[in-house]
Order: structure tokens, then C-alpha cells, then sequence
């Protein structure tokens, strides 16, 4: 972002004042849509019509009263800006307040005579319209003042921080962020990123700002999608404030949000002659005794997901109750030892993927060292796509050489935090996204590194990030289900890196559906699985 606005103004002579303004205007519009000006926000309650509250402040040996009677006079607004640029964005978003009609306070927080030309000059822009620039006070009676006023707000605007945070947030910066924190019936628009946020991986240094509402500009930041980012920058809303295209265009960017348009583009056609051999003959390895829930559902999402045929093998002792469940899948019995898979096994796996597309081993298969060694070999000699996940994974955690033998063949890994951390990837000295970069480069996969906010990342350090799915997916069998539609599109021949982001999308769009229909709480994995359709006829405009 830095480097862009460098362009924009130095090379292509765009008024770095004008960028500035322009940032302004996306604060102020969505000010006003929190406060109901535009009615934008479908269902959040006006609060012109709020009945009149009053309380009191209670500061050291300082007491004041505050009371706020909707409907009758300005709305409020207090603004808190920093020196830089960001709070540049904020001053100048007070006056287009004031302008609209608001009773608008601005307090600096920090230095003065660190602010940067810019801002300054939007100082001076401010005073035009009868406002000051005030300290954010240190003194005891005047915090108690600056406090019951700011209880009578209808808004408060974080701009104390840009992109360029790195260190953690203290002093004056802290107690503002406090402030902004403590009232949670008035709600913060942040300029840009939420003050306390790292821009790059979402961690938040020290405190952060609980934002209702992110205006950020030119480009949505990786920080606003992964790790605490997602829980801080609330809506986030993505304002153009007059950088070129053809400028952004000349950035590389690693790094995406996963969309619908980009999952629509990755789906593959169906032609209209073709037949169940066209669309992908996938081989599912999964289950044991006490685990045969697990290779139904990731079988049931396969289909689903369009595979023409699934086929599902699960040591003799399972095989009854799951080919009991799978009436479109065809199962069936492999030799085992004690309920697990036994090395008896490979000779029957091999000859059934010899004519697969695609390849899923671990749902549900519990471990031993019989079946762990068995897992490796398979790695290791398996030609097509191969998708491992749950206990797969568990079992190549030992023998990380196995994936050496897999160059130039397609890997796709799909582990939780914990598996990560025992396939060797680093999540205490680095951030999700960067971990997962590594991982992926590291071991020639693709990876997709699972929880809030799915990470996909490939061999060549592209990652992406997924914006759909609820809590109300954090149960039992849903990532099998997630494993069954990824192998479907891999048995279709979708590239890996795109397969990937497609299936994390719709089964994060299919959980949300569900969540809609029967509430996080009550909804299922096999409720997931029953929305996997309308996800994908919703995506083709059906």
C-alpha cells in the first residue's frame, strides 16, 4: 500500500490531500450508515428512536453526569487520531461530519509536533469549520470530562493507527483504545485497520480497537481475514480512493480472499454427453471399528460434489456398517488387524486405484504401527492426486520423507492447528498465514490449513483465505466432509490450488446455509452435506 501511494503521487501526480479527502468521505458515509442516516445496515435499530439514557462517570475522586436524548439535536461523534496519515484520514472525516450536522469532537492522541504535513493541513481545514484538534487529556478531571462526553456519542472513529503499526500499543494509545472498547452499545468505525492491529497477520499488539465497522482503502488487508484480525475488524468495507488501476495491477499479491466469483471460475462444466467415468472415479481410504461415520460422510459429500463414481475402502469389521450407509458409494471389506487396517491391505488398495482419478486416505482410520507403515508405503507410491487428512496425517507426521518421494506428484494436506504443529509446521514463532506459506513451499503441497478463516496455500507462495463457514461447523465429521468435496473436485481434474479454495468456500457456504436453516447450535455435519447443492446452484444463479 505504501509503495502504491507512492506512485500515485509522486509519479502519476495524484494530491496526496486528495487521496486523503477521499479516504474521508468512505469514513464519514459509513459514520452516518451506523448512525441509520442511509439505512444500509439491514436490521440494526436507528437510534433516533432509542429512548434517553443517562449515567454517570466516576474517575479517581472525579464524578460527572452524562444523558443522551436521541432524536432531539446533533448526533455525536468523537473522533480519535493519531499523528500520521491515518489520523489525518480521521480529522478530515470530522469536518465532512460536521459539515453533515454532527456535534463532532476531535483528540489527538500522541505527539503534536509529530504530526505529518498532511494531517496538518487538515487541521487547518478543520478549523474552518469551528473545531480544534484537542489533547487527549492526561489530567484526571479533564479524562472524567472527555469520558461522560464521549458516553453521549452515537459513533466513536478509530484513525490512532495505520497499516504500518508494528510495536505494541501503550500509553495515551492504549487508555483511547480502552475508551473506544468500553462503550459496547456505541459502535467504532475504524479508518483503514483497527488501531492495534497488525496489518499483515491480524495479531493484535498489546490492545486493539473492537471495530463495528473497517473502512479500509484501495485493498482489504491479509491482518482483516486471519487470526484475531477477523474478530476485531468487524464489517469490513473496501473504499477506492482514487489509486489507478493500472497502479494496483503493477503490485504482486500473494495473497487473496477466497469469493464467489473465484470459486464460480474453478468449478468444472459438465458436459452434456459425458458419463459417471467423465466426472472423476475417486477412492476414499477411511474408517475402522468405532470410526465408520467418518468415510460415509466424506463418501456422501463426494458425491455431492459431482464425482461420477466413489469407491470406499475400510478394514472387514467396519465394512458392514458402512456399506449399510452408502447406498451411491460402492464399499468395500480390506483385511485388518484388530478392527485397523492391516498390511495385508495394499495389494487389494492398489488394484482398486489403478483406475481411480483421485485419492483420500484417512478419515476415520485410527492408528497402529501396522497401518501407519501401510499409509507411508501408500504415500510414497500412489501416482494420482492425493488428499491426506485425520489420521493420514497422523500417520505421516513420523515419516515427513515419504512426501520427498511425491515430487512432481499432487499433495494436498488438510490439517487442523494441532496436526500442523505435528507435522513440524510453525505456529509459535510466525503468524497462520506465513506458517502456512512455508509449509507448503517447504514440502511441495498444497495446504489447507483449517479453523476460522481457512488458509489454502500452494508451492509457489500463493495463499488465499476463506471468508465463509460458522462455529456452528465445529463439530465431529465436518472436516470429513470437507475432505470428500475436495477429492471430488481433484477426481474432475480442477487444479489443486483452485480445487482447494473452491471446496473450503462451498463447504464453508453450506455450513453457513444449514446454520441459517437449524441455528449453529443444532445444525450437523450431515446437515452440511444436504446443502452442498443448493451452495453450488447458488453460485450458478439457480
Amino acid at each position: 500500500m505504501k509503495e502504491m501511494d507512492r506512485v500515485a503521487i509522486e509519479e502519476r501526480g495524484i494530491p496526496s490531500l486528495d487521496l486523503m479527502e477521499r479516504a474521508a468521505e468512505g469514513i464519514a458515509d459509513v459514520v452516518g450508515d451506523l448512525a441509520g442516516e442511509q439505512g444500509i445496515s439491514a436490521g440494526r435499530e436507528k437510534k433516533l428512536f432509542l429512548p434517553e439514557v443517562s449515567g454517570e462517570i466516576l474517575i479517581g475522586d472525579c464524578r460527572r453526569t452524562w444523558k443522551k436524548t436521541p432524536g432531539q439535536g446533533e448526533r455525536r461523534v468523537a473522533v480519535f487520531v493519531g499523528p500520521g496519515n491515518n489520523g489525518g484520514d480521521g480529522v478530515a472525516a470530522a469536518r465532512l461530519l460536521k459539515e453533515r450536522g454532527w456535534d463532532a469532537a476531535v483528540f489527538l492522541v500522541g505527539d503534536r509536533s509529530r504530526l505529518t504535513p498532511d494531517t496538518a493541513a487538515m487541521e487547518r481545514r478543520l478549523a474552518e469549520v469551528g473545531l480544534t484538534l484537542r489533547p487527549f487529556p492526561t489530567d484526571t478531571t479533564d479524562l472524567c470530562e472527555m469520558y461522560a462526553w464521549c458516553a453521549g456519542c452515537d459513533v466513536f472513529v478509530d484513525a490512532l493507527f495505520g497499516v504500518g503499526l508494528c510495536r505494541e500499543v501503550s500509553g495515551l494509545f492504549a487508555l483511547a483504545i480502552a475508551l473506544m472498547n468500553t462503550y459496547n452499545d456505541i459502535p467504532t468505525v475504524s479508518a483503514d485497520i483497527a488501531s492495534g492491529l497488525h496489518a499483515d497477520t491480524g495479531k493484535v499488539l498489546g490492545c486493539a480497537v473492537r471495530a463495528a465497522a473497517t473502512v479500509t482503502f484501495s485493498l482489504a488487508k491479509p491482518g482483516q481475514f486471519v487470526d484475531q484480525g477477523a474478530l476485531y475488524t468487524g464489517r469490513l468495507i473496501v473504499h477506492d480512493i482514487g489509486i489507478p488501476e493500472e497502479v494496483i495491477a503493477t503490485q504482486t499479491l500473494n495473497v487473496e480472499s477466497i469469493d464467489a466469483m473465484m470459486v464460480k471460475e474453478a468449478l468444472p462444466s459438465r458436459r452434456a454427453d459425458g458419463h459417471k467415468g467423465d466426472f472423476g472415479k475417486d477412492y476414499i481410504l477411511a474408517g475402522s471399528v468405532g470410526f465408520t461415520g467418518a468415510p460415509v460422510l466424506a463418501a456422501h459429500a463426494c458425491a455431492r460434489m459431482g464425482a461420477g463414481l466413489v469407491t470406499v475402502g475400510t478394514p472387514s469389521s467396519a465394512w458392514g456398517v458402512v456399506a449399510g450407509k452408502c447406498l451411491e458409494e460402492m464399499a468395500y471389506p480390506l483385511p485388518e488387524q484388530n478392527g485397523k487396517l492391516s498390511a495385508a491391505a495394499y495389494e487389494g488398495i492398489m488394484e482398486k486405484l489403478r483406475g481411480c482419478d483421485a485419492a483420500l486416505i484417512g478419515p476415520g482410520l485410527g492408528r497402529s504401527g501396522e497401518s501407519d507403515a501401510l499409509l507411508c508405503r501408500l504415500v510414497s507410491v500412489i501416482q494420482q492426486p492425493l488428499l491426506l487428512d485425520a489420521d493420514g496425517i497422523n500417520a505421516l507426521c513420523a515419516h515427513m520423507d515419504s512426501l520427498y518421494q511425491r515430487a512432481g506428484r499432487v499433495t494436498v494436506l488438510t490439517p487442523h492447528d494441532g496436526e500442523f504443529a505435528r507435522l513440524g509446521g510453525d505456529l509459535e514463532q510466525t503468524d497462520r498465514l506465513r506458517a502456512a506459506q512455508d509449509f507448503a513451499k517447504r514440502w511441495d503441497c498444497v495446504l489447507v490449513l483449517k479453523g476460522h478463516r481457512t488458509i489454502v496455500a500452494a508451492p509457489d507462495g500463493r495463499a488465499a483465505v476463506n471468508t465463509t463457514g460458522n462455529s456452528g461447523m465445529a463439530k465431529g465429521g465436518s472436516g470429513d466432509a470437507l475432505s470428500g468435496m475436495l477429492l471430488a473436485l481433484l477426481g474432475q481434474g480442477v487444479e489443486p490450488y483452485a480445487a482447494a479454495c473452491a471446496a473450503v468456500w462451498l463447504h464453508g457456504r453450506a455450513g453457513d446455509r444449514a446454520a441459517q436453516e437449524l441455528g449453529e447450535v443444532s445444525m450437523l455435519p450431515a446437515d452440511l452435506i444436504g446443502q452442498i447443492a443448493a451452495a453450488v446452484m447458488e453460485l450458478q444463479g439457480r
